[in-house]
């Protein structure tokens, strides 16, 4: 009933409304804002500094419209700002920027986009890499081939260019995926090459245990010396469960703080609690039930507590 109309993006290619478009470009209807950065392409170069003021906003989905806007237009004057846009916090505006820079396809762009070839996010790294060839750039030496295989995810071809592929492979080990962390675990041990020990050492700290077994093979093949792994893999996070937590629950809610440690019988600890509370209070008494059920439930907390510390840490 409420429900609005589309705009009418053709009206407002027709006044030249170049504000009303970029308004447009915040619409989360991919329809909607394709066509608003369409009818900025064709205004053309004079929708470039408006578009590019308006990349002050902190609306994310108007930004990614802008810099598609921007990157359909085609404009070098805009490069600066993209190239700014590179360095954003949001992975998703580093991507798409990176993207553009690629349509706008301007030798200039190559520093920024080399620079975001070393990203932490593989995304981003694969539009870089795109981008560079579709700006002219070709790799001339063996360092930069290793970055560009990096960015493309070639791991047969970095693990071809052996040791000058190396600190392109651990700068993978900074991604957030766990599965890029594992292939470049692997390509460095393929690589089998003394200069990687410091990285593999470092990632034997890995949050994802199986990124740290790859770095103990690895370590075999670059020559590391056992003796050094124990200390790099002491890093890793310590998962267990907090005792105190455990001795909580138990107390504020019998058998809760066993359904934490994940016992199953905690549930059938709880419904005796509650069934045993509601008999006593019926037939002795709020004060006569507390009497008799708080020792129980510091046991229970104690308890609760002891089997927790108890525990083993989750395996390395």
């Amino acid at each position: 009933m409420f429900r609005k109309s589309p705009p009418d993006i053709r009206v407002l290619e027709e006044r030249c409304d170049i504000a009303g478009l970029i308004r447009q470009l915040a619409s989360r209807d991919p329809e909607v804002q394709m066509a608003a950065a369409g009818a900025l392409a064709r205004i053309g170069t004079a929708a470039t500094a408006p578009l590019v003021a308006a990349l002050k906003t902190r609306n994310r989905t108007l930004r990614l419209g802008i810099i598609s806007a921007l990157a359909e237009i085609g404009d070098p004057e805009a490069l600066r700002a993209l190239e700014t846009m590179t360095r954003d916090t949001s992975n998703e505006i580093r991507w798409q920027a990176c993207i553009a820079l690629g349509q706008v396809g301007d030798i200039a762009a190559a520093p920024a986009l080399l620079h975001s070839l070393r990203d932490k996010d593989k995304y981003v790294r694969y539009a870089s890499a795109l981008s560079l060839l579709k700006a002219g750039w070709r790799p001339s030496t063996d360092d930069e081939w290793a970055w560009y295989y990096a960015g493309m995810q070639e791991w047969e071809k970095l693990t071809d260019l052996e040791s000058p592929a190396v600190p392109a492979v651990t700068n993978l080990l900074s991604d957030s995926d766990a599965e890029v962390r594992r292939k470049a675990v692997r390509v460095l041990g393929a690589i089998g090459c003394r200069d990687a020990e410091p990285a593999l050492i470092h990632t034997l700290g890995d949050e994802d245990r199986q990124v740290r077994w790859e770095a103990v093979l690895a370590s075999q093949k670059c020559g590391v010396p056992p003796m050094l792994l124990p200390r790099g893999l002491c890093r890793r996070p310590r998962l267990r469960k907090n005792p105190l937590i455990a001795g909580f629950l138990n107390f504020l809610l019998p058998g809760l703080g066993y359904g934490y440690l994940g016992k199953w019988w905690g549930i059938m600890i709880f419904q005796i609690d509650i069934t045993l509370t509601v008999w006593l209070f019926k037939y002795s008494g709020e004060a006569f039930t507390y009497s008799i059920l708080l020792p129980f439930y510091i046991l229970l907390a104690v308890h609760a507590w002891y089997i927790t510390k108890m525990m083993p840490e989750e395996p390395p």
